[in-house]
């Protein structure tokens, strides 16, 4: 499809002037001004010059099942002789029938769903419902980590995001991930719920200690707290798992997914949740309305990648494909964080990862770095990855890292 507008220099001119400057300006001098073209599974190409990229940022999980899954294609192709977005405030089989499938894979432990457009809506959703449910309004998240920008999702996340927008809402209290007596110190019972994600990816992959988060689960059921879990970046597969908690045994109140629940092609999101924190719709049914949120589209996009990550054989490919690169990226000058193909390479530089991130761009594999941590550089190739994209991806790194 061809661009719109006629070079390079006309397109960051133009987004410059419209959309970003200070992204624009600031990708144009790391040298990193790539404006996607085509794209199909693990690569995309630069529009203009045609270079090819392996994805291995993958927006976070946005890209899962690589660039226009076919069969997630093919669906949304079908589903659009007939379907658009539907009506959020009318009863739609679609959103029951996705709703029902999500619940399935916690065993029908949360069975009552709730969807959003954007992962920071999906965030506030789950803070409000905790705070209804509790009658309290207190909100402890980890130091570093990131749960979106909208308002109540921002003000759980780093400082760094919320500073510049005025002081932050009360009530809300970070604690270092890991520390479970910290947490312990700041839980009590003003505490609505405790938000964390299982392995925080922009703060650079730190794999939860043994018992950590089965101690936070207990000390939330013992105060009364919602114990809530961001897994829009280590669940739908990327873990090994269809959610990394299951490897925990943990039993969560509320599960959020977001990024690759629609396999990169259509905006939808996700809480799923117990009935009885799911219980405050049922006297206040219109409470959260969202116009896009659970697009009857959306739905057929997600139940696709369901139907993908549940086909036999797929989720143990990708724990095979996991020790792959374990194996692989051994003896590089990083210590490797790694569950499934969530992988997270530190540098014992502050700023390794960011230059970690600058070398591999430049020889054609996209990957950025841990913006809360910079030394460590995440990699995360699209679950589909074949077997000889995988020993050139290896090869490529090593060159470039080693």
């Amino acid at each position: 499809m061809q661009q719109p507008y006629p070079d390079r220099a006309a397109t960051v001119a133009a987004f410059a002037d419209r959309v970003d400057r200070g992204k624009a300006t600031l990708l144009s001098s790391l040298g990193a001004d790539i404006v996607m073209g085509e794209r199909s599974g693990v690569f995309f190409h630069d529009a203009f010059d045609g270079r090819r990229y392996f994805n291995c940022h993958c927006n976070g999980g946005v890209f899962n099942l690589g660039h226009r899954n076919p069969r997630v294609v093919a669906a949304l192709q079908e589903a659009m002789g007939s379907v658009d977005i539907g009506n959020d405030h009318l009863v739609s089989g679609w959103r029951a029938k996705l709703a029902e499938r999500l619940a399935a894979t916690t065993g029908g432990r949360l069975p009552s769903v709730v969807f959003g457009v954007g992962g920071g809506e999906i965030v506030d959703v789950a803070l409000k419902v905790a705070r209804a449910r509790t009658g309290r309004t207190g909100v402890i998240s980890a130091v570093g980590g990131y749960h979106g920008h909208t308002g109540l999702a921002m003000a759980s996340g780093d400082a760094q995001y919320r500073d510049p927008f005025g002081p932050n809402l009360p009530g809300f209290t970070q604690v270092r991930f890991n520390d479970l007596a910290a947490l312990d110190a700041a839980l009590d019972d003003t505490t609505a719920a405790v938000l964390l994600e299982p392995i925080p990816a922009t703060l650079g992959m730190p794999i939860p200690e043994p018992g950590y988060l089965a101690g936070v689960q207990a000390l939330c059921r013992e105060r009364g707290a919602l114990f809530i879990l961001d897994e829009v970046q280590t669940g739908l597969g990327r873990t090994g798992t269809v959610w990394f908690h299951e490897q925990e045994g943990l039993e969560p109140d509320v599960v959020l997914t977001a990024k690759g629940l629609s396999g990169g092609l259509l905006p939808i999101t996700a809480a799923l949740m117990t009935r009885e924190a799911h219980a405050v719709f049922d006297e206040h049914p219109f409470v959260h309305v969202s116009t896009f949120g659970g697009a009857e589209l959306g739905c057929v996009a997600a139940l696709t990648v369901l139907d993908i990550l549940e086909q036999p054989g797929f989720l143990d490919r990708v724990r095979t494909l996991g020790q792959i690169f374990e194996e692989g990226l051994a003896g590089l000058p990083y210590t490797l964080r790694r569950r499934g193909l969530f992988m997270g390479l530190k540098s014992d530089e502050p700023y390794g990862g960011v230059a970690a991130a600058g070398q591999l761009i430049q020889a054609g594999v996209f990957a950025v770095f841990a913006n809360n941590d910079p030394s460590v550089l995440q990699l995360l190739p699209p679950l589909v990855i074949s077997d000889d994209e995988v020993d050139e991806l290896l090869g490529v790194v090593r060159k470039a890292l080693g």
